[in-house]
């Protein structure tokens, strides 16, 4: 849940790196730091921003032509300078880590007993002193990589830097992401490509099990049997200026805003070529005939995605849905059909606890898989049979918004595409959705333009500490994501409930202090929804009330309304996304809270 970067070139690479820092702060930070190689190996680390050990690096004068940054979000050891990376040993070996070791314990005693003193808590030491260890017997920095990352189990991407080996950097990675950057007569590595769009934008992705040589004009990877390996250079879609904030405060709210054009492109195709199973990948028609039944593994947001995604899947397509926490599947028991279609969600494209499900997926006699997936080469996607693009362009905010509304829109495409080859699709139905996914960008729209009135409950909100978030069927799911982000970004403790839950426990909680948000489209649950609001107001608790313009709520003492669009049908719960979403990002700038970079939480979870 770190960042790692790393360069070498002909110019002076601590602007780069710290450039690439700074992209990567995003996925998680409590300290940072740079080491390089210049006559010696010089380090500097700083807890905290980015920016602070920047004055630093830039107080020392600190240049050099290659050279490994880190921000860390600690698994291991506390928040302090001893433990911020790059971790080195014996001043001559100088490593970034991303991930977890489990077999640090073991690998300490070990190197202890070698003679090796540990400066830190951290569990990456271990691999600075192996590779320290099998340098001094091979003296070549690859081979003695090679053989250190041999010796660990568990989740990493490194980057190797050796004070006698000043034209090399050597990387690797197992379970966590980790790319290189190529240039013309300088080359990069990252763990995210945001990292090295400066510098270009073609990049190769290593695979499990990959360690990697590189030199400013050459790349040598073997595979984790030690064969000598190509793997493809690919252009990234992502431009530079893709991760700029432009004229926004935070990239939450750009996010937000970018909304109805990230739903534009993830349904150019269908709404172009009509519902056919090809957009999910040529293989789609076949595997898609196949299956009896769909499993849905993710986590977090994208696991309430997959929430709604059941309710469409039954509803339209009459096919048996079932949706799991991945972190919770990969260790119970299931019973396996190999007809199941296993559809993993995941913006990244690296979330660990979902790739790993995945693989127990696999082992279990799941074949036929599809990733619905933000980043086209990551890792999910090449280990899945079908994957399906959401294109929602680079997400920088821990707080997901636009990834989570199109993953909206991927799964409804999903769930017309498997109703068509069921039988379940009328061409006038097929007409008729499409046209409401031709609306969708237009509405997403429309309650954007609500923020004005959402910022002015925000006020109210900033000096509670608890809320209560209700919904009832496809929304239920939605109240859940904004009791999720109002907590993730404002600290605010949030709990969502189906409003037919209130009576049977969460009604204890409600007083005048427990503000209320419903919630409550103008479906055929909206006369239940009302009642459940009654059941509130009759406790003294105070409600803020999402209803659709064409339903009839008014403001009055303790019930106040805000109004989005009119019914959006079965794309209801992507539209009442939007406001939630609005909610948490006002209630948190009206905090103070820091909006992008949430206390304790990461972008990209590559770790348990």
């Amino acid at each position: 849940m770190c960042g790692i970067v790393g360069a070498l070139a002909q110019r002076n690479i601590v602007p780069m790196l710290l450039e690439g820092l700074k992209r990567l702060e995003y996925r998680g930070y409590d300290s940072a730091g740079i080491a390089i190689l210049d006559h010696g190996l010089k380090r500097v680390r700083r807890v905290g921003r980015v920016a602070e050990m920047e004055a630093e690096a830039k107080a020392q004068n600190l240049t050099g032509m290659l050279g490994i940054g880190h921000t860390r979000w600690a698994t291991h050891g506390g928040v302090t300078e001893f433990n911020a990376h790059p971790i080195v040993s014996r001043n001559e070996i100088a490593v970034v880590h991303n991930g977890i070791i489990e077999n640090h314990e073991q690998q300490r005693a070990r190197l202890a007993a070698l003679g090796y003193a540990f400066e830190s808590q951290t569990d990456t030491e271990v691999i600075a002193h192996l590779v320290h260890y099998y340098f001094a017997q091979t003296g070549e920095l690859f081979a003695a990589t090679r053989r250190a990352v041999a010796d660990l189990r568990g989740a990493y991407a490194i980057g190797v830097v050796a004070v006698k080996s000043p034209e090399t950097i050597c990387c690797a990675r197992m379970g966590c992401p980790l790319l290189i950057g190529v240039g013309d007569g300088e080359n990069f590595f990252a763990s995210d490509v945001s990292a090295v769009l400066p510098a270009t934008r073609r990049v190769i992705y290593l695979e499990e099990g990959d360690v990697a040589a590189i030199t400013r004009d050459r790349i040598e990877i073997v595979d984790r049997d030690g064969r000598p390996v190509t793997r493809p250079v690919r252009i990234s879609e992502l431009s530079a200026d893709a991760v700029d904030l432009g004229p926004y405060r935070y990239y939450m709210q750009k996010e937000i805003h970018e909304q109805p054009r990230a739903l534009s492109d993830t349904l150019e195709a269908v709404l172009n070529e009509g519902v056919h199973a090809g957009l999910f990948g040529k293989d789609a028609p076949a595997v898609l005939g196949e299956i009896d039944s769909v499993l849905i593994l993710a986590a977090g947001t994208s696991y309430y995605a997959g929430l709604v995604g059941r309710q469409w899947l039954e509803a339209i397509a009459r096919i048996p849905c079932a949706v799991e926490l991945a972190h919770e599947y990969r260790y119970r028991e299931s019973i396996p059909n190999p007809r199941q279609l296993v559809v993993t969600l995941s913006q990244s494209g690296e979330t660990l606890d979902t790739m790993e499900a995945l693989k127990r997926a696999k082992e279990l006699g799941h074949a036929d898989t599809l990733a619905i997936c933000n980043v086209a080469e990551s890792a999910i996607p090449r280990a899945s049979k079908l994957v399906f693009h959401t294109r929602a362009g680079a997400e920088i905010g821990v707080a997901s918004t636009k990834a989570f509304t199109t993953q909206l829109a991927a799964l409804f495409i999903l769930t017309l595409v498997l109703a068509k080859q069921r039988g379940r699709l009328s061409a006038d139905d097929e007409r008729r959705h499409l046209e409401a996914l031709r609306h969708l960008p237009g509405s997403v729209q429309h309650a954007l333009n609500l923020e004005p009135q959402i910022q002015g409950w925000a006020g109210r909100f900033a000096a509670k500490q608890h809320a209560l978030f209700l919904g009832r069927g496809l929304h239920y799911p939605i109240a859940l994501e904004g009791a999720l982000k109002l907590k993730e970004i404002s600290y605010i403790h949030a709990e969502a409930y189906p409003a037919g839950e209130l009576k049977h426990g969460p009604l204890a909680l409600v007083d005048s202090d427990m503000p209320v948000v419903v919630i409550a489209p103008n479906d055929a649950l909206l006369e239940k929804v009302k009642s459940n609001m009654q059941e509130v107001r009759a406790r003294g608790g105070e409600l803020y009330v999402f209803a659709d313009l064409d339903s009839h709520f008014e403001n009055s003492e303790g019930v106040h309304v805000i109004r989005t669009p009119r019914h959006a049908g079965l794309l209801s719960p992507i539209v009442h996304a939007v406001p939630v979403q609005l909610l948490a990002y006002q209630v948190a700038l009206a905090k103070g809270t820091d909006v992008d970079k949430p206390r304790n939480l990461a972008k990209s979870v590559t770790v348990e």
